[in-house]
């Protein structure tokens, strides 16, 4: 199933060569899977985000993300072991049962700072329902041997990257003159288990398995 990178265990061992001992190393490679949890966003919103960007676009060579491709990250697992994949979902269909909550997409903004950006992002506007499922997934995940998130959760939608310094004037002109920058609200009831794969034309996202809030 696409791109995989593999984990490899060595064991070294000696064997005897005309006298002369001689190191052996033998690889086992594991084949491994980029993963990721998140919601997904509204066909809605998704569509209004399209237009913002197909509207910012031609204002600055940023690397821009395709609208099918956004959504809220409330976990990255990272690189998993493909071999241990079937562990991922119980653990994740264990988590506390909570109600549907909305949220807003509205405002826009720069990562981490205006001066010098890296990340062009939308704002997310959540309740604390947003940060408990993330928080709680992290703590399941950890659990199971996946690395603890080191920064605080901060929940947004990666509209563009930048790769290296270019001109922002027009594009921050661009944002200057938008109308709103409300993009609409939707309500979430489930989250979603995805593989990431890196392909020539982009990344490529994959669900793997589906989990509601309510069962």
């Amino acid at each position: 199933m696409g791109f995989r990178l593999f984990f490899s265990l060595q064991v070294r061992g000696y064997s005897s060569e005309n006298g002369y001992g001689k190191e052996i190393i033998t690889a086992f490679p594991f084949p491994t899977m980029r993963l990721f949890t998140a919601i997904d966003i509204s066909t809605a919103v998704k569509s209004n985000l399209e237009t913002l960007v197909g509207r910012l676009r031609p204002t600055a060579k940023l690397k821009w993300s395709p609208p099918g491709n956004l959504h809220i990250t409330t976990k990255f697992i990272g690189e998993w072991p493909e071999e241990r994949l079937e562990e991922l979902k119980p653990a994740l269909a264990a988590l506390p049962q909570r109600e549907a909550f909305e949220i807003a997409v509205q405002g826009l903004g720069w990562f981490p700072n205006p001066h010098s950006p890296r990340v062009f992002w939308a704002a997310v506007r959540a309740p604390a329902a947003l940060a408990d499922l993330a928080r709680e997934t992290d703590a399941a995940m950890a659990r199971i041997g996946v690395p603890r998130e080191p920064k605080p959760f901060a929940p947004h939608l990666t509209l563009a990257r930048i790769k290296e310094p270019v001109p922002l004037a027009a594009v921050r002109q661009a944002i200057a003159g938008l109308e709103s920058d409300d993009f609409g609200r939707f309500t979430a009831d489930r989250f979603y288990l995805y593989l990431s794969e890196m392909r020539p034309s982009g990344s490529v996202y994959t669900r793997l398995a589906e989990f509601p809030f309510e069962r």
